[in-house]
């Protein structure tokens, strides 16, 4: 069958349960719906809105079209949400993207997408996350210049570490750092918002007089401008990849997606509303950093408080992008695509700590040469990629399986407009402006063939690979872990 059955017995993914009346060793079951909603809302809401409406805004050309843009992209988040949320249901197992690829077209594509994933993809969003944490995080101590790139860098390696430190410790640990960091970034979104509505009773609108004047229609410019604001909205997916960890996840799923997006989406388009009452659309263009501009027009003395919520509301989101990143490997290591020893868990924490450390490696060589902008672009380009495949997935299963047993539904209308989407932002931009990076994100995607059929498909092992597992399994104390079946 198209669904591929899960091997319980397969000695690599082995558990721990060697005689009957012995408990099987698996991470806990410790996301409600509360750190559902904060891991959602919490990751989504990062640097994004505090830098991404200028570029939004440059693409588009009027605030009028900008706001579309910020619209458009929460209902697609919400479209993409809800679609996952049907196949979480379905697939009850931890991985998001990877398990479902996995499951419905098989070993291969799902290796692509684990290799790409996991050595490139969420390395160089985590480190894109950080350096942005870094940049408002130290700028302060330089004030009248710009940040020394030595610094910035530095402490954005800063964050990853102690980011590794707390989630390796305790989920729980974890889920409480998310929560506080998501209060207090919603907070911080909430003073913006206020501030804007005052700004708009006081009687400034004139942002919004002649607002679409100056629009750019172009089909290319429209999906430039839509990985923009996409990147704000990034983590709509985060609780399918901790799916095994949720508490009651029929329930907790499809509730948290409904009110954790409309949630953020309503903000961000408030927000950006406070911007165009605070800035006219030339003053917004200019500013390096939106936020920082408008606190100083709207604060005054107290616009230090909006680089601390900038601050606050980056490592937040980069907790969020680690955790969910970790089980990636974590996953793709339990079914075979990746070495053993990143598929255990630590025997007293449970936590995933090898598929962190890894993470924190990979994510701290793509500080090195990091550039915010850049990352962006190709990020998206990847990630809308496979959201695309993994849609036609779900479409495959509701045509063709309809009599799978499944909690949620979404209206297959949703996933259709879903997928319409995925290939407009993957295919519009390299139309329009065709850039040879792309080219090179797409052979590295592809450079995994390589890797798949003596690894993965054939199984040519290094002999010393068995004996360097061991090593580092005692010295790490970690566990092979079971599947929850349930």
């Amino acid at each position: 069958s198209t669904m591929r059955r899960r091997q319980t017995t397969d000695s690599a993914h082995s558990s721990t349960d060697l005689s009957k009346g012995r408990e099987k060793f698996r991470l806990k079951q410790e996301v409600g719906l509360i750190s559902g909603v904060s891991l959602i809302a919490g990751t989504m809401i990062g640097s994004g809105i505090f830098m991404s409406p200028e570029w939004v805004l440059h693409h588009m050309g009027s605030p009028a079209s900008s706001l579309l843009i910020w619209a458009a992209c929460g209902l697609l988040a919400m479209f993409g949400a809800l679609s996952y949320a049907e196949l979480g249901t379905v697939i009850k197992e931890s991985g998001g993207e990877y398990i479902y690829i996995l499951r419905i077209f098989g070993s291969f594509p799902a290796f692509l997408f684990a290799y790409t994933s996991v050595i490139l993809v969420r390395p160089a969003g985590l480190a894109a996350v950080c350096l942005s944490f870094a940049e408002y995080t130290v700028a302060p101590f330089y004030p009248g210049c710009s940040s020394p790139q030595v610094v910035v860098k530095c402490t954005a390696a800063a964050c990853i570490l102690v980011l590794t430190i707390i989630n390796c410790l305790n989920v729980r640990l974890a889920m409480s750092v998310m929560n506080v960091f998501t209060a207090a970034k919603l907070l911080a979104l909430l003073v913006i918002v206020v501030g804007g509505l005052v700004l708009l009773a006081k009687g400034q609108t004139q942002s919004f007089q002649n607002a679409f004047q100056g629009t750019n229609a172009g089909i290319g410019t429209i999906g430039v401008a839509f990985y923009q604001g996409l990147w704000s909205y990034d983590g709509w997916n985060n609780l399918n990849y901790v799916t095994e960890e949720l508490k009651n996840p029929e329930v907790t799923l499809p509730r948290a997606v409904m009110i954790a997006i409309p949630l953020v989406t309503c903000l961000y388009l408030l927000v950006n509303i406070s911007y165009f009452a605070a800035m006219a659309p030339s003053e917004l263009l200019t500013s390096g950093a939106v936020a920082v501009t408008w606190g100083n027009k709207v604060l005054a003395s107290w616009a230090w408080l909006i680089s601390l919520s900038v601050a606050l509301s980056t490592f937040g989101s980069s907790n969020g992008t680690f955790f969910s990143g970790g089980r990636l490997c974590y996953i793709a290591a339990r079914e075979g695509h990746m070495p053993d020893i990143l598929s255990m868990a630590h025997v007293r924490c449970h936590t995933p700590s090898p598929a962190l450390l890894f993470t924190t490696m990979m994510s701290l060589i793509m500080i090195i040469p990091g550039n915010f902008t850049s990352i962006v672009t190709y990020f998206s380009f990847v990630a809308w990629f496979f959201y695309g495949m993994t849609i036609s997935g779900l479409l495959y299963l509701k045509i063709k399986k309809p009599d799978l047993p499944r909690s949620y539904k979404v209206p297959i209308v949703i996933p259709i407009i879903v997928l319409m989407a995925a290939v407009y932002l993957v295919f519009a931009p390299i139309i329009d402006q065709p850039q040879i990076e792309i080219l090179y994100v797409v052979l590295f995607i592809f450079s995994g063939i390589v890797l798949y059929f003596p690894l993965v498909r054939f199984k040519c092992h290094p002999g010393f690979l068995q004996k360097v597992t061991l090593h580092l399994q005692l010295f790490l104390e970690v566990a092979p872990t079971s599947r929850d079946m349930n």
